[in-house]
């Protein structure tokens, strides 16, 4: 899984894709080409907008997290009221956490709530994971700090939501499983569909009502055809895979002691893609496009690609 770290204070524009996401979702859909070289231009470009469509609902899924979290504390406090013998802390609970302020700026959002319906997005069968996550919540020192404060205030609540999202998920073995079984394209966008989790939850705190990002700068105001990001990635995937075969073969006889079936297919993947780029952004400098699939490759690949990818694309870039 590639690693994006959670920013909170990151200025991210309203887009939720930007260059180096859409680049990431090319060469993915340049990889499946790879492995499947009798994949159109049309079956390619469904995989790749599927790709970036599901970056949304990701971010919408774990975005609910948050009241489906404050609905398993209200139920645990209220099962510990109901005890028969309860102890004093039981009967008197401490309902800060119920009762923070954003859950309720989700669960009452029309918007939110009929787009998350109309996906299907739930956790209602998580309660395993939900009931897990709770108690590592509770038996954090950020949270026992939250819940002794004596202040109340949707900034703080905020706080701590970022900071669960920061600290809790990321890395979390049994929320992976959850996604993997839910989207085959989940498995890299966590980290990045949490920072903008974060961001929401921070103009929630900040009096803004929730509103569904769009996915690429063609769709913000203003914007003209040459700044459409939908249009450059599709134009690289439709590049890749209209001159897949002669990339290859260009590839192949630079590598003349490799044959080209045993090239790494994601070094290939990310070559084809730099050199796709190139031919359909010739306005991008050259500099910028071998930079960005190197370090790509640096997620993706083996401790030798980054200078492997590198010295391709200087020869084959420079070339064209």
């Amino acid at each position: 899984m590639i690693r994006y770290y959670i920013c909170s204070e990151f200025d991210i524009t309203v887009r939720m894709l930007n260059r180096r996401i859409l680049r990431i979702k090319a060469f993915k859909a340049v990889y499946a080409l790879a492995e499947n070289p009798a994949m159109t231009t049309a079956e390619a470009l469904d995989n790749l907008e599927s790709s970036c469509q599901a970056t949304r609902d990701l971010y919408l899924f774990m975005l609910a997290l948050i009241p489906a979290l404050t609905a398993e504390a209200a139920s645990r406090l209220a099962a510990a009221q109901a005890k028969f013998n309860p102890t004093e802390e039981e009967r008197h609970p401490n309902f800060k956490f119920v009762h923070n302020g954003i859950a309720p700026l989700l669960e009452e959002d029309p918007d939110f709530q009929k787009i998350i319906k109309k996906k299907q997005l739930s956790w209602d069968q998580y309660d395993v994971f939900l009931r897990h996550l709770y108690d590592t919540l509770k038996a954090s020192d950020y949270f026992a700090e939250y819940m002794a404060s004596d202040t109340a205030s949707l900034e703080e609540d905020a706080r701590l939501f970022v900071t669960i999202y920061e600290r809790e998920l990321v890395d979390n073995t049994e929320l992976e499983e959850i996604l993997e079984d839910l989207s085959i394209w989940w498995n890299d966008d966590l980290a990045y569909s949490l920072t903008y989790c974060c961001h929401a939850v921070n103009d929630l705190a900040a009096g803004k009502r929730w509103a569904m990002p769009e996915l690429y700068l063609s769709q913000m105001p203003g914007q003209n055809r040459k700044e459409s990001d939908r249009d450059f990635v599709r134009s690289v995937v439709s590049e890749a895979v209209r001159s897949f075969s002669a990339s290859v073969e260009s590839i192949s006889a630079l590598t003349p002691k490799w044959d080209k079936n045993r090239i790494c297919t994601t070094d290939l993947a990310l070559i084809v893609c730099g050199m796709a780029e190139a031919a359909a952004c010739p306005q991008t400098a050259p500099r910028i496009i071998m930079n960005e699939y190197v370090e790509i490759s640096k997620f993706f690949s083996t401790s030798a690609s980054s200078a492997f990818v590198n010295g391709l694309l200087d020869k084959l870039i420079n070339k064209q």
